[in-house]
């Protein structure tokens, strides 16, 4: 059973896709910026492919759509890769002074309730919520956000502009961010009351 949803795409249940192999893809990059990203002398490549993982994100959902392999993996696959992506370049950039703490809690702490709140019952429920455009803006306003704002505090070219775009990608993300959480809370609920 789902609950109410943005992306009403049939799915199969087919594993072996090029859009979940994108995905996890994606997951499987994750040591690789972050062991970049801590070392002082190719923090700059870490960020860059960091950024490039990040980029990529809309990539394994649009090539399903548009191949007929929407998958019930690629389903959870997909945000699964996003949110593990950008934590793990959250703590990394963190670890090296290149993002402020309190603005990836901000990130995590919603990460975390709606994983909590939402994927625990739900899995309990045998119930699934799909992705919303409100959390899929989101997303990708922070994915913007955390490498600028990283870029910018690094002193790497066109610093001063690169960090101004990041806050402000970041204020509108942060914000969607919540709305999002807001309204899969509210997709919890009704799915649960069925």
């Amino acid at each position: 059973m789902k609950g109410t949803a943005g992306d009403s795409s049939p799915a199969s249940t087919r594993v072996l896709t090029v859009p979940n192999l994108i995905s996890s893809a994606r997951i499987a990059c994750i040591p690789i910026f972050w062991i970049l990203i801590v070392d002082p002398d190719s923090t700059l490549v870490g960020l860059l492919v960091f950024s490039g993982v990040v980029a990529t994100d809309w990539v394994d959902g649009a090539i399903a759509r548009r191949t007929g392999q929407v998958s019930d993996l690629g389903k959870i696959l997909d945000p699964v890769a996003d949110r593990l992506v950008i934590l793990a370049g959250l703590f990394a950039l963190v670890a090296v002074d290149a993002f402020p703490p309190w603005a990836a809690a901000l990130i995590v702490i919603r990460d975390l309730a709606v994983l909590v709140a939402g994927g625990v019952l739900l899995t309990r429920r045998k119930l699934r919520i799909d992705v919303r455009w409100v959390g899929k803006l989101a997303t990708f306003s922070l994915m913007a956000a955390i490498p600028w704002i990283a870029w910018g505090t690094l002193g790497y070219a066109l610093a001063d502009a690169v960090f101004v775009c990041g806050w402000v990608a970041y204020t509108i993300g942060i914000i969607e961010y919540y709305v999002a959480a807001g309204v899969y809370v509210r997709d919890i609920r009704a799915a649960v009351v069925r």
